[in-house]
């Protein structure tokens, strides 16, 4: 019998290959299907799940409230819950309104590099920041707050758009013995995305629950997500396919 490992199971994924696990030929979702209990070293991280993000806010996801029920049904199978938020200041260099001849999703270059302008979103204290008041998560342990640098987006949750600002959250992991995080919210192909390729290249193993999200899809931005996840080894996954 051929136990795999994870680094083996995602290097099978990667590659479309088939293994030999107790005796039977498995592909790659079957290697995956209907068989992901997280334990103990496990955590679901979820990502900016808030007013600004689904219609009615500022800066809505298109059906972005469709995740909470989907992220509330899947709470109960983690024992470590973290949550993100977006958490601007008045006047953020993120802002389109910050600048006189700009709008909403231009770009301007900051000393980190290329900045999308977003409309005005998620500034600190407003119910536009609040977390969605249908979101159930009454065990979740840790709030990390990103966005806050005057100066620096941020759309990882493990590192301010300049790439070298952690937020803490890769020691706070670590240290609690987290080895696999299960990513899920708003929006797929900004905030998500980077939080699962920095994950990934901290060390972790990286689901993205790909019907616990919705994407924006600026120009094509989606697709280039997704693509961009799946070279760095995250992996995509259904809700369906986790059980408790």
């Amino acid at each position: 019998m051929t136990r795999l490992s994870r680094r083996n199971t995602l290097k099978l994924l990667l590659s479309g290959t088939t293994a030999i696990v107790a005796g039977a030929a498995l592909t790659p979702r079957q290697l995956l299907a209907d068989t992901l209990s997280p334990d103990t070293n496990s955590a679901l991280i979820v990502i900016d799940v808030q007013n600004c993000f689904v219609p009615g806010g500022t800066l809505p996801v298109a059906d972005g409230k469709a995740v909470v029920p989907v992220i509330n049904h899947l709470a109960p199978a983690f024992d470590n819950i973290v949550i993100t938020q977006d958490w601007h200041t008045p006047e953020h260099a993120s802002f389109a309104s910050s600048y006189d001849t700009k709008k909403p999703f231009d770009t301007t270059e900051l000393d980190y590099g290329t900045q999308v302008l977003w409309p005005d979103h998620c500034v600190q204290g407003t119910d536009d920041a609040a977390l969605v008041d249908e979101l159930d998560l009454p065990t979740a342990e840790l709030i990390v707050r990103k966005g806050y640098h005057q100066h620096i987006d941020s759309y990882s949750a493990f590192f301010e758009a300049d790439r070298k600002t952690p937020t803490g959250l890769q020691g706070y992991l670590k240290e609690r013995g987290i080895t696999s995080v299960y990513l899920a919210g708003l929006a797929t192909d900004f905030c998500v995305a980077w939080t699962a390729i920095d994950a990934a290249e901290s060390g972790f193993t990286v689901y993205v629950i790909e019907d616990a999200c919705r994407g924006i899809d600026l120009n094509g931005s989606l697709a280039k997500a997704w693509d961009a996840m799946t070279k760095a080894g995250v992996i995509r996954i259904q809700s369906s396919s986790i059980t408790a």
